[in-house]
């Protein structure tokens, strides 16, 4: 969807789609950490063992695939303390497929959330792709839609750490949700740029909190 990062979601977007939820507004300080595509065996125990490191809890967009092949680590999300969300079961792009096949993907994906944990109605869609049909549909399901006010960037091979480290310490805002993947193609570079965001948003008196 974009070509460069990190960003921050387009403000014009955010006028037209008031019913989703881009940012929050909390009372202190708090950024909002956010993970998506997981839980991998490559990459999301070692997130889990970075936030328990730090005291922090983060929220897991989880995709049914995944919950059903790696189920202890999902069972470890939750039992840390962390909040997961749904984000369809193999991170179908709404923007190609039915309202229908969408609709089945994610109620899929919330059975398999049940089975391990109670019925969480955070939605976040896969490339941040959404019709006003479909984002209709989910509402009225009862789901809420989180998309991102910051996104890293961590899935591209050729992300400049020292760009996106910088990026945050300039431009993070109380409120702001901010998107990473604990996913196998983002690994080297969370492994990277994680650690010391954490550590410059604490030392810049920022809380963290689940959505």
């Amino acid at each position: 969807m974009f070509n460069f990062y990190p960003m921050r979601f387009p403000s014009f977007i955010r006028v037209f789609y008031r019913t989703l939820i881009f940012k929050k507004n909390p009372v202190k300080p708090t950024v909002y950490l956010t993970f998506d595509d997981g839980p991998t065996p490559e990459i999301t125990g070692w997130v889990l063992n970075l936030l328990k490191q730090e005291n922090i809890k983060g929220t897991f967009f989880c995709t049914g695939h995944h919950i059903e092949n790696f189920p202890d680590i999902f069972n470890r999300i939750i039992k840390e303390g962390h909040q997961v969300g749904n984000h369809t079961f193999n991170h179908e792009n709404a923007w190609a497929v039915s309202g229908q096949t969408y609709m089945k993907s994610i109620e899929k994906t919330t059975e398999m959330i049940q089975k391990h944990h109670s019925a969480s109605r955070l939605f976040r869609p896969p490339y941040g792709r959404l019709t006003p049909a479909k984002i209709k549909m989910i509402n009225q399901s009862g789901y809420e839609i989180v998309l991102w006010s910051i996104i890293i960037g961590d899935f591209k091979k050729h992300l400049s750490s020292q760009h996106a480290i910088d990026y945050m310490m300039h431009k993070v805002q109380s409120g702001d949700i901010i998107v990473f993947h604990d996913s196998a193609k983002a690994a080297n570079v969370l492994k990277t740029i994680l650690p010391i965001m954490i550590k410059n948003l604490k030392h810049k008196g920022f809380k963290f909190d689940v959505l």
